[in-house]
């Protein structure tokens, strides 16, 4: 991979008058790179987005999008890059296909309508109107505007929200298939799927900072322990269980998991306590962290390591 720097972002930060959106984070993304930007809603990640693309200036710091100031320079910047937003504006009494060449207009060297509809399967939908879409089929036609040019760099905002798996799926191999010919993304999701399908490196952030960051690897080694987690019930819970050497005890959304780095003597001990007591263990579930676990720790306990 080549490493030239495409986005630099250096001690950013945006507050709007007493409130601080982004609180100082520092990253790059690298030319063929795909990098993902997780984090609950109001983290700070589309306001980062936004920076990037030229549309807010930052309180602090500096932001460089191909070495230009994106904020300065967006002229120099636009034909290279493609964004697509969480939500398109769009005339609802265009067809798709007017849609697309109209937007045509706009773009240097795009691809034709034809091509444009077939990269993300709408050639049935040429001639249906926008208004009559489905929400899974608007982000589809987003997703070919951006796209449009065949652009260096590839913003994506919540790219396959409101898409079914199936669609979803088809969508990262679309865009992985981009990336293998050179284009360079930074996306925001809330599916940890996708970053891990899409991502080289992932960063989440929290109150507008990042808080992890590096490969998907890289994180979970952050977050050591194996989960061992049971339905909890009226026997079964954070305050009933017995305390277990070397594990930590938490509960959520009706189970109860223990975290530890070794699962082999904790799940031993679990299942004699549960023995001894006469107690039926249900859903027993044991696994190693996830990127959804590091996700909902970060958002429940806005813990992290900057």
């Amino acid at each position: 991979m080549n490493t030239e720097p495409v986005i630099q972002v250096a001690d950013l930060r945006l507050d709007y008058g007493a409130k601080t959106a982004v609180a100082g984070i520092s990253f790059e993304v690298r030319r063929g790179e795909v990098v993902a930007l997780l984090g609950t809603n109001g983290a700070g990640k589309t306001t980062t987005l936004d920076v990037l693309e030229g549309y807010l200036r930052p309180t602090s710091g500096t932001v460089a999008v191909f070495g230009h100031d994106p904020a300065t320079h967006r002229a120099r910047i636009a034909p290279r890059v493609g964004i697509m937003l969480q939500e398109g504006g769009f005339f609802g009494e265009l067809t798709v296909a007017e849609t697309v060449r109209a937007w045509r207009r706009f773009t240097p060297d795009a691809v034709s309508v034809e091509e444009a509809l077939r990269l993300v399967d709408l050639e049935d939908r040429a001639r249906t109107r926008v208004g009559r879409l489905s929400g899974g089929e608007r982000r589809r036609l987003d997703l070919t505007l951006a796209v449009l040019g065949r652009p260096e760099l590839l913003f994506l905002d919540e790219p396959t929200t409101g898409l079914d798996p199936e669609s979803r799926r088809e969508t990262w191999r679309f865009l992985k298939g981009m990336v293998a010919e050179g284009m360079t993304m930074l996306l925001t999701t809330h599916y940890m799927e996708e970053a891990e399908f899409l991502a080289d490196r992932v960063a989440i952030m929290d109150r507008g900072r990042v808080v992890r960051h590096g490969t998907v690897r890289e994180v979970l080694a952050q977050e050591a322990g194996t989960r061992i987690s049971v339905a909890a019930d009226d026997k079964v819970g954070a305050r009933t269980l017995p305390p277990f050497p070397g594990a930590e005890v938490r509960e959520a959304d009706g189970r109860v998991t223990l975290v530890t780095t070794d699962p082999q003597q904790v799940l031993a001990a679990l299942l004699r306590w549960a023995d001894d007591n006469a107690v039926r263990l249900r859903g027993i579930d044991v696994r190693t962290a996830s990127l959804e676990d590091v996700f909902l720790d970060v958002a429940a306990t806005g813990k992290g390591r900057a």
